[in-house]
């Protein structure tokens, strides 16, 4: 299993969505069109496309034929590898908007970016725009372009530089994206604003948006449905932000003991909320339960009780004795209005039950009056219910992870989802393909807990395959929720997939199945790299205090892309203050390469080698997959830019620059003897229990 050589796109984002099995199914049938005919058009996807599972019982041949024609116009237009995985890609959206749903709508985040309809809805557009145009306004970039006028297509225009998205996802998780790394100048050139939208979606998908189905050229294009879509997720999170225990703990008054906290933990925020509206329902009298923000609403009368009982200095009955709906509607938002809610959703949204707006109306009612009091004694039971602050980033940290791989689930807290081993078997499945015995799973909801156990082994049994270090773990410590052990799995299983991608890269460029790479291979790779680049700092193992101040990784990363550094930006480190604002430029700038990482600069500061080593990890990635001109040529020369023009030379330098780099990865066989050891190998040595409890990594140098 670890020695399999997987197909490879230099799409990154487009390899990540699907797994190896489909993609060496899809990759034969592409070569087996391509060696009958010499080549393959659009007009040779519909026979093919018709026999495939996925499509089989949706679509006639037919009706393949004029989907395709929508986005082609020529049907007799060549297609390489990429572009029949692309329209395989858009053909499986209509599949999943024909069947009515997704498999991916455990959560709004998942439903927002699968359910892929090309037309758009001008209400939730217009809430959208006059979003951006009230929490924008003073910005010093984007507010010379607002107001936006919402009927025109000025909000598309401006996302074409990259610089909204970018704002919006600073708005919903201050701090996220570091503003020196944004390109915003008055003129972009298509590769800045190429690196403001690369920055944009691995930010995005660091705050826990999905972006299936979304690409930087997407977003260059501003694809209308996509970039609504994303957009809609990003405000989604900033409007939800408070309803956790952690920003808000009057929220344990919506249960009665330890078990409800735990239940309430696991809820994704939009969950949390109607428990929240249902609580002050059933206090104010109403006697339906409210199960969505869509049927259940429409009516107007939940949002009628709703603000009687949050806010009765400006109630009466007036809106609950009016039989018309649309009038009883506008009183609801007149109501609110006097709670300072911005008026973003018309009467005829709430009649129509438009989900999105609706759920957005909620929680701004949430956040300006959430009726709920301060008892110290639940607070207190509520702070010591969430997790301390490593543990916590950690957690985070794998939950982003996970969520962006493009599985059919999403996670909303690690610790409690994983513990039914369905998700864990599908991330092995994603990483590992054909690990998983698929017969012998149970899919939730699992009633029997025997059948979660089960589950669990099998996920135990696989990592044991892949060499992790599962001393004496069984299945039932993680249904038992270990966190420890849960956290220690992970790692090994992040750690894993990277190393993976990088001897797949060796693999690749090679011709042939390679060494596996070791943690020494990465510490060897960066040195050189830095050293080649003139310059001095060194990095002697991933826990080295001296990383803290962020030196090494701006020289790392300046060494990988000569321009995307701005060392004028750039501190010492000496202080605190100046290693923040060191480490957040650096998440930052790596995210604006190309680099999908869910760090935070705490894990800088304090350097945490786990982290340390997947941010290192993860420029080496992108840097081998860089032609060779890249790295060699200075970019900030205007002239030297490229363009959608020189991208086929750069390509044809692609094989050349990989086989150079990974062939200096080499390390002589008596020091790769002693960093060869496998993590399961280092644990096992420091294990005196005999069983892993979530101890620190060991170190590996």
């Amino acid at each position: 299993m670890s020695g399999f050589v997987g197909v490879l796109v230099s799409d990154s984002w487009l390899q990540s969505q699907f797994t190896q099995v489909e993609l060496r199914t899809l990759k034969s049938k592409y070569v087996s069109v391509r060696t009958q005919s010499g080549r393959v058009t659009v007009g040779d996807l519909p026979p093919v496309f018709v026999k495939l599972k996925a499509f089989t019982e949706m679509f006639t041949e037919d009706e393949i034929k004029a989907i395709l024609g929508e986005s082609y116009k020529d049907m007799n237009g060549e297609l390489d590898f990429e572009s029949f995985l692309r329209a395989y890609l858009d053909l499986q959206s209509r599949a999943t908007a024909k069947s009515g749903g997704s498999k991916n709508s455990s959560s709004f985040l998942k439903a927002t970016t699968t359910t892929v309809h090309h037309s758009i809805n001008e209400s939730e557009k217009a809430s959208y725009v006059s979003h951006i145009n009230s929490y924008l306004a003073d910005d010093p970039f984007l507010k010379k372009y607002l107001p936006i006028d919402p009927s025109t297509n000025a909000l598309f225009d401006l996302a074409k530089g990259g610089v909204l998205l970018c704002k919006l996802i600073n708005l919903a998780v201050p701090g996220t994206i570091d503003e020196r790394a944004i390109n915003t100048k008055k003129v972009l050139n298509p590769w800045e604003k190429n690196e403001n939208h690369t920055l944009g979606l691995n930010s995005a998908k660091a705050i826990g948006c999905t972006v299936v189905n979304i690409g930087t050229q997407d977003l260059a294009e501003a694809r209308p449905h996509l970039l609504l879509g994303l957009i809609s997720q990003i405000i989604k999170i900033q409007l939800l932000a408070d309803l956790n225990l952690k920003k808000t703990p009057q929220l344990v008054e919506l249960v009665d003991d330890s078990k409800d906290v735990e239940e309430l933990l696991s809820l994704p925020p939009e969950k949390v909320l109607l428990k929240w509206m249902n609580f002050h329902l059933k206090k104010a009298g109403y006697e339906k339960q409210v199960t969505n923000f869509s049927s259940d609403v429409k009516d107007g009368e939940a949002y009628a009780y709703l603000l009687n009982a949050l806010a009765p200095e400006h109630s009466g009955p007036a809106a609950l004795d009016t039989k018309d709906p649309k009038k009883r509607a506008d009183m609801v938002l007149a109501h609110a209005e006097k709670l300072d809610c911005k008026r973003y959703l018309t009467p005829k949204d709430i009649v129509e039950g438009s989900p999105n707006l609706n759920l957005a109306f909620v929680a701004q009612i949430f956040q300006h009056r959430n009726g709920l009091t301060v008892d110290s004694k639940k607070m207190s039971f509520a702070v010591m219910m969430t997790d301390d602050a490593e543990t916590s980033r950690e957690e985070r940290c794998f939950r982003l992870w996970i969520n962006s791989l493009g599985i059919a689930s999403y996670v909303n807290n690690v610790f409690e989802d994983v513990r039914n081993g369905w998700i864990l078997l599908e991330v092995l499945d994603k990483v590992s393909p054909e690990s998983v015995n698929w017969k012998q799973a149970s899919k939730p909801p699992i009633k029997m807990p025997f059948r979660k156990v089960e589950n669990c082994n099998q996920v135990i049994g696989i990592g044991k395959q892949l060499r992790f270090s599962l001393v004496n773990v069984a299945g039932n410590d993680i249904v038992q929720g270990n966190k420890k052990l849960i956290l220690a799995f992970l790692w090994q299983l992040m750690r894993f997939t990277m190393l993976q991608l990088l001897k797949n890269l060796r693999s690749h460029s090679q011709g042939k199945e390679g060494k596996e790479i070791t943690d020494a291979d990465i510490l060897k790779w960066a040195n050189n790299k830095v050293k080649k680049a003139g310059r001095t700092s060194q990095m002697e193992s991933f826990k080295e205090k001296n990383l803290s101040n962020g030196i090494f990784f701006l020289e790392l990363l300046s060494a990988v892309e000569p321009r995307v550094v701005n060392w004028s930006v750039v501190t010492k480190g000496e202080t605190e203050e100046d290693k923040k604002l060191n480490a957040t430029y650096i998440i930052s700038v790596a995210r604006k390469l190309g680099c999908s990482i869910f760090l935070l600069p705490e894990d800088i500061i304090e350097v945490n080698q786990k982290m340390i080593l997947i941010l290192t990890a993860s420029i080496m990635y992108w840097s081998l997959q860089q032609p060779a001109e890249e790295s060699e040529s200075n970019p900030s020369e205007e002239s030297n830019t490229p363009d959608a023009s020189s991208a086929a030379s750069m390509d044809g330098d692609r094989e050349t620059a990989l086989a150079s780099e990974v062939s200096n990865l080499a390390v002589n066989d008596a020091a790769s003897d002693t960093a060869d050891t496998t993590p399961a190998q280092l644990v096992e040595n420091e294990e005196s229990s005999g069983k892993v409890e979530g101890k620190d990594s060991p170190d590996w140098e």
